[in-house]
């Protein structure tokens, strides 16, 4: 197996406001700094949904996998994939949207 080496980082990762139950999912390369954006209201989308909670990320090396991984988990079978995978940590009787 031929893996390039790279320095790298690229992550996909999913906030749920606990105020409206609602997903956030998105992209960035330095996740701490991201996370932290969205916790003092500084992402648009989120600002308004706080406070949020990171449920889940995955890190990529390669930035065009981790758009596409992005795109999948925004569309209908993606989302639903991740809520199944996530449902003890979400809580089986609650009722998530993604946004």
């Amino acid at each position: 197996m031929n893996v390039r080496r790279s320095n790298n980082k690229y992550y996909v990762y999913n906030l749920i406001s606990l105020k409206d139950k609602k997903f956030y999912t998105g992209y960035t390369a330095d996740l701490k700094d991201r996370l932290l954006r969205h916790a003092r209201g500084e992402v648009s989308s989120t600002a308004n949904r706080r406070p949020l909670k990171l449920v889940h990320y995955e890190y990529f090396i390669n930035e065009k996998d981790a758009k596409a991984r992005e795109v999948f988990l925004k569309s209908g079978f993606g989302r639903d994939n991740l809520k199944k995978a996530l449902k003890r940590t979400l809580g089986e009787g609650e009722n998530y949207k993604h946004v």
